[in-house]
């Protein structure tokens, strides 16, 4: 970690909803945290911001790049609405360029993706340290936390000199588009609006803490990324709905993502997991995606051994670095 003198010191806070100094507070201001010595600045991208945070998001994704924040997860997330969307999302930026965009994935999670260009970039690892180990800054809270960064990235390596741990180990997989997507073997149909009804049923029942509802898929419809996004659910034999998955590209070329996916669990055991994979697969093929990646918990056997039944394969397996309480 840096100096104390150094930029950590020379801090000077702009963020909205924290105190400004008494000089400055009436005085006009936007939502940024501004390091004067290494030219990083912390951003709140606000509601109006975030088409450009997605757009950013995925120009950041490629064929190869370590699992990270996808434009899909904050699709996701966009189910809690606009201004709850803008309010998890930071970014960090130098000379006006985009460098890392960061979603606070619940109140102790920052999830992250860094350009490929500035993964071993010096200057933003000892900020983003700064960021997320100071409260102050309008990033992590004190207590237990947790961030989830690219396999490689420097801050990786400064958080785990600055004493953070490494958490338990999840698993990205990938499966290539590029060649035939068979038929997954069962009846699959997309959601519409009509139908939303059908969708939050099928996660309800295939997550017991579950809080997606009918006004959650409708909210998450109408964020930015769901422009590049499908549900699609499988029905077995007698018409009962057994599994369901959102899918979301990032632009012709480029890596789509599942997320979530999940099935009925009055009907498990049948390959229905199997089945909505592959039919993700052949939507996101569709879509224009040049892959489908997703990730799990490593400890989740059932679910990594019904990717790999689906066609996807095993990548580098990865950590959270989290500081205890």
């Amino acid at each position: 970690m840096r100096d104390a003198s150094h930029s950590v010191a020379a801090a000077i806070t702009y963020t909205v909803g924290l105190a400004l100094p008494a000089e400055n507070q009436g005085a006009d201001c936007c939502a940024v945290v501004w390091d004067r010595d290494v030219a990083i600045v912390l951003g709140r991208p606000g509601v109006d911001g975030l088409s450009e945070a997605v757009g950013v998001l995925r120009e950041l994704q490629y064929d190869g790049a370590p699992m990270q924040l996808h434009p899909g997860d904050l699709g996701w997330f966009w189910r809690f609405g606009a201004e709850a969307t803008a309010a998890a999302v930071r970014t960090w930026s130098r000379d006006g360029q985009v460098l890392a965009v960061g979603l606070l994935d619940g109140p102790g999670l920052l999830r992250l993706t860094i350009s490929p260009d500035a993964q071993r970039d010096e200057e933003l690892a000892h900020q983003l340290v700064a960021d997320v180990t100071r409260p102050e800054r309008g990033v992590l809270p004190a207590g237990k936390v947790n961030v989830e960064a690219p396999l490689g990235a420097l801050v990786q390596d400064l958080l785990l000199e600055d004493g953070w741990n490494a958490d338990e180990p999840w698993m990205p997989l990938h499966r290539d588009l590029t060649g035939l997507v068979k038929d997954p073997g069962v009846r699959i149909e997309v959601i519409g609006p009509e139908q939303a009804h059908v969708r939050t049923a099928v996660h309800q029942a295939s997550f017991d803490s579950s809080t997606f509802t009918d006004e959650r898929w409708h909210a998450m419809a109408a964020g930015l990324p769901y422009a590049e996004g499908r549900c699609l659910v499988a029905y077995d034999d007698q018409g009962n709905a057994v599994a369901a998955v959102t899918v979301w590209s990032a632009g012709p070329g480029e890596p789509g993502l599942l997320e979530p996916m999940g099935v009925h669990r009055e009907h498990r055991s049948h390959g229905y997991g199997k089945a909505i994979s592959v039919a993700a697969a052949a939507a996101l093929q569709e879509l224009g995606s040049s892959s489908a990646i997703v990730c799990t918990p490593s400890a989740n056997v059932g679910a990594v051994a019904t990717y790999k039944s689906a066609g996807f394969q095993q990548l580098p397996e990865r950590r959270d670095r989290y500081r205890d309480a």
